[in-house]
């Protein structure tokens, strides 16, 4: 099935290229407009469902992906967690009505680094798409508090994140409240170059290749076998 939009024309290197995968053909005329019209993005297409998005996704190597969660055939989630190891480079940004834990964890464990409901305006979704961009976890308020609240609850013993120096683990604790890297250095007192470094670190002693199944881990949630042929 080929994109059901046009590619825009060779844009700067700070343009940020973005893919859409919607089924709902009116909402995924109106989100694509938002990004066409908005500064410093480019719109590389729309897929109306995973099995589009995976055939053609990886040719694209868009910088930011939104996906529904909810799409016909395999979920979004599905989607996400077949993309990502293909194309590690591409944040993912789940776009969904679900509110609930399980779909929140799924998908951020799947390689998603952002959750935004379907009711997020215009506004707030190009900002969105900025932060993801510049290194954030994009969430909106509701999610952003489930997360917080199970990782309030999360179980400090045993986890996996016992392999990593004091340092990573201050890094990877910042990474969960959503900082971006520069906000860690800041926060540190160390240089963005050093954040980077222990960030890398972070991802192969974990075995992950995103902020989500990081921070996934870091809060004692399932972390599915996704991860499996990771470099």
């Amino acid at each position: 099935m080929k994109v059901d939009s046009t590619q825009s024309s060779p844009t700067p290197a700070t343009t940020i290229s973005v893919v859409l995968v919607e089924d709902d053909p009116s909402l995924r005329d109106i989100l694509s407009g938002w990004i066409h019209e908005a500064d410093r993005f480019c719109f590389l297409g729309a897929f109306p469902d995973t099995e589009s998005a995976t055939a053609q996704m990886p040719q694209l190597r868009p910088d930011v992906a939104i996906v529904d969660i909810n799409l016909p055939g395999l979920s979004g989630i599905e989607c996400v967690r077949t993309l990502k190891p293909r194309i590690p480079s591409t944040q993912f940004v789940m776009l969904t009505v679900y509110e609930d834990s399980n779909h929140i964890f799924d998908a951020l464990a799947a390689g998603a680094t952002g959750y935004l409901i379907k009711t997020t305006p215009r506004e707030a979704l190009i900002t969105a798409l900025l932060e993801v961009h510049g290194g954030g976890s994009p969430m909106s308020s509701t999610i952003a508090r489930k997360v917080v609240q199970s990782l309030q609850h999360a179980k400090p013993a045993g986890k996996p994140t016992d392999e990593l120096s004091k340092r990573e683990n201050e890094v990877l604790a910042l990474l969960a409240q959503g900082y971006l890297y520069k906000e860690i250095a800041d926060t540190m007192g160390i240089g963005l170059q050093t954040v980077n470094t222990y960030i890398r670190r972070i991802y192969e002693k974990l075995h992950v290749h995103s902020r989500g199944q990081a921070v996934a881990i870091y809060a004692n949630l399932p972390h599915p076998k996704a991860q499996q042929g990771v470099p």
